[in-house]
């Protein structure tokens, strides 16, 4: 396409261009036309980020970015790309436009650019349910992240909210939380609209508590994320949920029992709630106890934990094979001897019962140096 042939495009999407963005079609052909390919692919960039522009990024990508594509950052190309390839008519057109850009940027320079959109590819056939397909695309692109020194964030954020995504839809539920949390690490969670900002914290709430691998909710907890289930009435129950695990609250567990029932993926996973529930019970109630007062007999930890006599020992090895609690179990004499408890995130009456802690081991070691004083006057005195 000749220079004329990029005038008259120009002009015709300048024309049929909302007012607001005509200015920057018409800067357009002068970037063009002086080769400032930096500054052309800035100004195309905030062309497609506006709205107004869906109906004409797959024309001005196919007609006008194509034709110095080369030219300019590989990794904007694709994001322009990836703009584009959200006015295609279905997945399938989709797919086929993603597909040719990546053939576009495999090049031995172009390696991020490639992953970028490899990673599109994947999602693509996430939504076209092609989970086998996707796994192979993000494992490709894992390989090839894997090999880099460092990388632009925008290219990680990708890739864990496309690996995100595909364990959500195997129901994987504890890489799904890894890996939603370390999207949301690479990420400004204000560029999340309020609804996404929900069902993230909602969908990693449920992951959380579901999940057969997690029982330390510390990183959730801490995380602003969090707060997005307070701005519903519907949803803040949730929350409240996630920390009464977290600090093995069996009461608010029974007063929130109804809401768990009500919903599908958590009353399906009822019993293992329950065993959760019991096992931070448990950590909960050694964690109280100062270190040196930690062997706790069968009976104790039924009454802190409301098990059934019969099945405390199965709790306590359940926690101790988890790497909750260290200890070892005298099967004789019924008791716990516990020497380590797994750290986690603490709430105010948490702090507060440290602090008494704190507080109890200052007066003993006070008390015990007045009684060293006393008892070693004379040799003081020497």
């Amino acid at each position: 396409m000749n220079v004329d042939t990029i005038s008259d495009f120009l002009a015709e999407q300048r024309d049929s261009a909302p007012e607001e963005l005509q200015p920057l079609v018409l800067e357009f052909e002068t970037l063009w036309e002086r080769k400032l390919w930096h500054q052309l692919t800035n100004q195309l960039i905030e062309f497609f980020n506006h709205p107004a522009s869906g109906p004409q990024r797959l024309q001005f990508y196919k007609v006008f970015v194509l034709k110095f594509a080369d030219k300019i950052n590989q990794l904007k190309l694709v994001d322009l790309a990836l703009k584009a390839a959200t006015q295609c008519r279905d997945n399938q057109e989709r797919l086929s436009f993603m597909e040719a850009v990546v053939k576009k940027v495999d090049n031995e320079d172009s390696q991020d650019a490639l992953v970028f959109a490899t990673i599109a590819v994947a999602r693509v056939k996430l939504d076209l349910g092609d989970l086998d397909g996707a796994r192979k695309d993000l494992d490709r692109a894992e390989r090839v992240l894997d090999s880099f020194d460092s990388v632009e964030t925008i290219v990680h954020a990708a890739f864990y909210g496309a690996n995100a995504d595909y364990y959500q839809a195997k129901a994987d539920f504890g890489s799904y939380y890894r890996n939603a949390l370390l999207y949301l690490a690479c990420i400004d969670i204000k560029s999340l609209s309020p609804a996404e900002r929900r069902n993230r914290a909602h969908d990693l709430a449920l992951a959380a508590l579901v999940s057969t691998s997690i029982y330390n909710f510390g990183e959730l907890l801490l995380h602003p994320i969090l707060d997005a289930l307070s701005e519903r009435g519907e949803d803040a129950w949730l929350r409240e949920l996630l920390f009464a695990f977290n600090r093995g609250d069996l009461a608010a567990y029974e007063t929130l029992a109804d809401r768990i029932k009500s919903n599908p993926l958590l009353a399906q996973h009822g019993r293992q709630l329950r065993e959760k529930i019991y096992l931070a019970a448990l950590t909960e109630a050694v964690f109280r106890r100062p270190p040196h007062d930690r062997a706790m007999t069968f009976a104790t930890i039924a009454a802190e934990t409301k098990v059934r006599p019969e099945e405390i020992e199965h709790l306590i090895m359940k926690a101790l094979s988890l790497g909750l609690l260290r200890g070892t179990i005298d099967q004789v004499d019924e008791v716990a001897h516990i020497n380590w408890v797994q750290p986690k995130v603490l709430d105010m009456k948490q702090i507060d019962n440290m602090r008494a802690r704190l507080k109890e081991w200052d007066l003993s070691v006070n008390q015990l140096g007045n009684w060293i004083e006393n008892v070693g006057q004379d040799v003081w005195a020497v």
